[in-house]
């Protein structure tokens, strides 16, 4: 009796079962930021314990206060979401020139810089234009020169290799510089005595709350902006130029991309959201342009990026976790008698970590599938 080749029994018993080896693949690739993140942040609080512990003080206690004054009560949910908005702005003034292997630390200047060009587009339009309008003008102001300002330290990068991190940095300065010089003498409001500033909004000017929340629209203009950001690096041809350049700039650059235009473009992006976030800072925190734009949040902004690896999307859940540490300093304060810098000693130690960490990407075997030894 013969077997027909073409028997189905006989065919499904001799297929091989399926390879999992692409779903592994799969997984492993995507699963190492998660873990190498998560361990750095857990390795980070180990060492800020430490710390805690050698001034003689509960570290179970301060991480209690930690999450009691960051997501313990919808009161303090709220606190940390509004705080988390002008962090959304910043971290991708880091993340987008990253993209591009360029490391851009001086988002603090372009903050302040749009603050102050927001305050100053209000003063002669505020009770002269529409609100709606205002605040648009106002936007507009802010990110051209935010944009303008990190704009300047790609082009320096590369029409003139200039290192584009010493460089971003000491335009921060000199953008705090400036911000004392307009806020102090041309722009400043006779009416202003003991602390300096441009002449305040009228409340009807200001960016109100998300109806519902007692949550400024900044944070959805920070959300809004991570989503646009992560279409244009994912989605289109600029994003996907600016990914092989960033992998490969000799490549890129034999390939015919204009990897100038790239880095001017991508860093006056990164610098138009910064200013975006000087700008949300006048119209909802501050309600003009003075010292407080120079609020650290251009360099907490570097810590979210780090942390989420650079991506617009993983962004958002990054920042609202350092927004609700933030929210807490004043508990810890309070309750411990603890400085309020003490959340900036943790954020420091979580940066150092976190760099210490980036050696590990791409060496360890469980997530290369590149190390694995095929199955025959």
């Amino acid at each position: 009796m013969t077997v027909q080749a073409n028997d189905p029994a006989i065919s499904v018993v001799s297929e091989k079962p399926a390879s999992l080896r692409p779903i592994l693949e799969w997984i492993a690739r995507h699963a190492e930021p998660v873990v190498i993140g998560l361990a750095a942040i857990l390795i980070g609080l180990a060492l800020f314990s430490l710390f805690i512990l050698a001034i003689g003080k509960s570290p179970a206690m301060l991480f209690q206060l930690m999450y009691t004054g960051g997501f313990g009560s919808w009161f303090s949910v709220q606190n940390s979401l509004s705080r988390a908005a002008p962090l959304l702005l910043t971290a991708l003034c880091v993340a987008l020139p990253a993209r591009l292997g360029l490391v851009i630390i001086g988002g603090e200047g372009a903050v302040v810089l749009g603050g102050v060009a927001a305050a100053a587009i209000a003063m002669p339009l505020a009770g002269a234009a529409p609100v709606f309008l205002t605040l648009i003008l106002m936007g507009i102001a802010a990110m051209v020169v935010g944009g303008i300002w990190i704009g300047l330290a790609g082009f320096l990068r590369h029409y003139r290799g200039v290192n584009e991190t010493i460089s971003s940095l000491l335009l921060s300065y000199i953008a705090i510089a400036l911000m004392n010089q307009f806020v102090e003498g041309p722009l400043r409001d006779p009416a202003s005595l003991n602390k300096p500033s441009t002449k305040p909004l009228p409340p009807e000017y200001m960016l109100g709350n998300i109806p519902g929340m007692d949550v400024h629209w900044g944070l959805v203009i920070g959300i809004v902006a991570c989503i646009l950001s992560w279409i244009l690096i994912e989605v289109t041809s600029f994003g996907f130029a600016a990914r092989i350049a960033g992998g490969n700039v000799r490549a890129a650059q034999i390939q015919g991309l204009p990897v100038g235009k790239l880095i001017a473009g991508f860093t006056a992006i990164a610098g138009s959201f910064a200013g975006l976030a000087g700008m949300v800072e006048v119209a909802v925190v501050q309600g003009s342009a003075n010292a407080s734009l120079a609020a650290g949040y251009g360099y907490t902004g570097i810590l979210v990026a780090f942390l989420a690896r650079h991506n617009p999307l993983a962004i958002i859940p990054v920042a609202i976790l350092l927004g609700g540490i933030d929210a807490s300093g004043g508990l810890i304060q309070r309750r411990m008698g603890l400085p309020d810098a003490t959340v900036l000693v943790l954020q420091g130690t979580l940066f150092i970590v976190i760099l210490f960490c980036e050696t590990f990407y791409g060496r360890l075997k469980i997530f290369n599938p590149d190390l694995w030894k095929r199955s025959l």
